[in-house]
C-alpha cells in the first residue's frame, strides 16, 4: 500500500534506532523519552523489543527521530 505522505514509509524501527544512538547518548535519550530500556542497561535489541510492543513510546521515539532528521 502506497503511503506518500508518511515520511517512516520503509525506514526499519532498527535503522531509526541506530541512528539514534549514532546521534545522542542513551542518557539523553532517556531523558528526552523516559521509558526504562533507555535508562537500565540500554541496547539497541532490547529498546527494540519494548518498542515493538508498545505503540505510544515507539511513537514518541518515532517523533524524535522525525525531529533528528530535519536539522
Amino acid at each position: 500500500m502506497e503511503q506518500p505522505n508518511n515520511p517512516l514509509h520503509g525506514i526499519k524501527l532498527a535503522t531509526i534506532m541506530e541512528k539514534l544512538t549514532e546521534a545522542y547518548s542513551w542518557e539523553y535519550l532517556a531523558n528526552q523519552i523516559n521509558i526504562n530500556c533507555f535508562k537500565s542497561n540500554p541496547s539497541i535489541k532490547s529498546s527494540l523489543k519494548f518498542l515493538r510492543r508498545t505503540p505510544w513510546a515507539r511513537e514518541k521515539v518515532e517523533q524524535l527521530y522525525l525531529r533528528t532528521i530535519k536539522k
